[in-house]
């Protein structure tokens, strides 16, 4: 692998991440009717749900344009990645380029359900007891949540390391 390879050598993991999340959905989607659920552990369970808001259903009532709103956000979050990582190193700047591989795969694969089929499918749902529920989730949402952590690690050992050069 060449040492001086942009972050763009990372774009296969966006490519399996859109694809496990399109995956999945469709499965769930195939054999499960809305919020049909399957217990699977005493916090968990697997519900087909669909929302059309965003992380927590955050404007699901709205009347349609927060479809758009989405859509946009995404794309225009997309282009910055793509733009960030063609300057990033990919060996050296590794965890940096996972995180943002993972977000914008788990951006696209949202958006292509919004684009697709007008909401985005959902269908993990962790909770406690019968009264306390996680918004459900799904792989993109999961990939995201990874690709943040992640991209948190990484500036906080960057932190960690200029602090001990002194800079």
């Amino acid at each position: 692998m060449n040492d001086q390879a942009n972050g763009w050598r990372w774009l296969p993991l966006t490519l399996g991440v859109i694809l496990l999340d399109q995956a999945s959905k469709a499965w769930m989607v195939q054999h499960f009717r809305l919020y049909e659920s399957v217990h699977v552990l005493p916090v968990l369970d697997i519900t087909l749900m669909f929302n059309t808001g965003a992380a927590f259903s955050f404007l699901s009532d709205a009347s349609g344009w927060q479809k758009w709103l989405f859509v946009g956000l995404a794309l225009i979050v997309g282009v910055a990645i793509l733009g960030w990582l063609r300057r990033l190193r990919a060996r050296s700047q590794a965890l940096l380029c996972c995180s943002l591989t993972l977000i914008l795969g788990g951006a696209l694969g949202n958006v292509i359900d919004r684009l697709r089929i007008g909401h985005v499918v959902d269908f993990v749902s962790a909770h406690w007891g019968r009264t306390y529920y996680f918004p459900a989730f799904n792989v993109a949402d999961s990939a995201i949540t990874i690709g943040a952590i992640l991209l948190l690690l990484d500036a906080w050992r960057e932190s960690r390391n200029a602090k001990k050069v002194g800079v």
